[in-house]
């Protein structure tokens, strides 16, 4: 999974690292997820805790969208077989499959061919029918991949305010409040689509807390924002952007709102969330505990600028290392969630590779720290992350940071995490190993 591995595998302690990370992506996979979660015997379907009769419905149709929504269709029909009849998922990682068309699309900032993709997404939710099962795949990215620009919206416009409050360092949220309410996709708007068909959501989670209205944007989940929220996001970051002026119609009362909660669209419609951060951060506790050492799962949620969590994690370490408070080394930590970057430099990078190179500036002897998304590119590099410890060279480290331009530093000293696209998104996994004092 690690192709330099190898390379990066110098100590004890890295090697435990990357083997937390690899266990981590193993077992948020969907080829893992949906054979241990999607469950068929005769006609009866079992996902979590509810059952489907499949004998009752004239087809079985899958659309979405998102990184991992290649990976979820192969696995739905390595399960489902011909009872599939048709589908369409949009992706930037593709995967040959056998009846579900997958479409390209990009991320993190939507393209024309994610639109064009999109409206085939859209048709066949139109044409689902009472008699429909219909499954729809929402995996991490799935807001960029699904593009679907509301009337007087276009592209650019979308491109532009995405890449705007990205550099501003708004949060996921945030950057979906303002997505729901400039598409005719997301927000609900799927499940709207495909109503009255019985909706059936398998959702892999990128996001704190795994709301279904945030995940991809809540295609097929009530939406709990307004356009007044959305409004707000803009005037928050100072972001001013062409869809400011839809916005403001909305917030006035000129456009329809977004399906909230008690839209009866939702009446045949049930979310399954599949796996998250946490899938991966248990995995990779259970490794940990195997290797021998004391493992903790510090928090599935944290968020914020990454070289501040960078540091906080750090002083973590330096405690248990110090007086053994709360794990007596060795050990390893472990946290999941969403870190951000507010862009202040021209460089180039993402919130794990600036985690990492804010953790190498912090770092004492006897600690290694890894930090990778779990897709296999942060940001929009071509590295999943990077592995660090007191022996990576630090000379240049705080001008990289300050320029946002940890890609090429981390580069430079060794330190990528090469992956390749992982067929998963979960978001962040970090991995800080401890070790005792001589």
């Amino acid at each position: 999974m690690i192709a330099n591995r190898e390379a990066l595998a110098a100590t004890p302690a890295r090697d435990a690292a990357l083997a937390c990370i690899e266990a981590g992506i193993e077992a948020a996979h969907p080829r893992t997820v949906v054979r241990e979660q999607v469950v068929l015997d005769g006609e009866a379907l079992r996902i979590g805790n509810e059952k489907y009769d499949l004998s009752v419905y004239d087809e079985v149709v899958v659309i979405g969208g998102g990184k991992a929504a290649a990976q979820v269709a192969v696995a739905l029909e390595s399960v489902l077989g011909d009872r599939i009849a048709r589908g369409a998922v949009v992706t930037n990682d593709p995967e040959e499959t056998t009846t579900v068309d997958v479409l390209p699309g990009d991320h993190p900032v939507p393209s024309k061919e994610g639109v064009e993709s999109t409206r085939r997404v859209r048709r066949l939710a139109d044409s689902a029918d009472e008699e429909t099962l219909v499954f729809a795949v929402v995996t991490g990215g799935a807001s960029a991949l699904l593009p679907a620009p509301a009337d007087g919206i276009s592209l650019a416009d979308l491109q532009g305010a995405t890449r705007d409050l990205l550099d501003a360092g708004a949060n996921i949220d945030e950057i979906n409040a303002v997505r729901k309410h400039c598409s005719a996709l997301k927000g609900g708007q799927l499940a709207r689509a495909a109503a009255p068909a019985t909706v059936v959501g398998l959702l892999f989670s990128d996001v704190v807390g795994d709301d279904p209205g945030v995940i991809g944007s809540g295609p097929t989940a009530p939406d709990g924002t307004s356009f007044e929220d959305a409004l707000a996001v803009l005037d928050r970051y100072g972001v001013e952007s062409a869809v400011r002026d839809r916005l403001e119609r909305g917030a006035s009362g000129e456009l329809s709102e977004t399906p909230d909660e008690d839209d009866h669209v939702f009446d045949r419609v049930t979310n399954h969330v599949l796996a998250n951060g946490f899938t991966a951060l248990d995995a990779a506790r259970e490794v940990a505990d195997e290797r021998g050492y004391e493992a903790m799962i510090l928090s599935s949620r944290v968020r914020g600028e990454a070289r501040e969590s960078a540091a906080t994690h750090v002083a973590v370490a330096e405690e248990v290392r110090e007086t053994g408070n709360p794990l007596v080394p060795p050990a390893i930590l472990l946290s999941g969630g969403e870190t951000t970057v507010a862009v202040r430099g021209a460089g180039e990078g993402g919130p794990n590779l600036e985690f990492a190179l804010g953790s190498l500036l912090e770092l004492d002897a006897g600690i290694t720290v890894a930090s990778v998304d779990t897709d296999g590119r942060d940001g929009s590099t071509d590295a999943a992350g990077a592995l660090v410890d007191d022996e990576t060279a630090v000379e240049g480290g705080e001008e990289a940071l300050r320029e946002n331009d940890a890609h090429p530093f981390l580069d430079s000293v060794g330190a990528l995490v090469e992956t390749g696209p992982t067929g998963t998104n979960v978001n962040d996994l970090r991995v800080l190993v401890v070790e005792r004092r001589d």
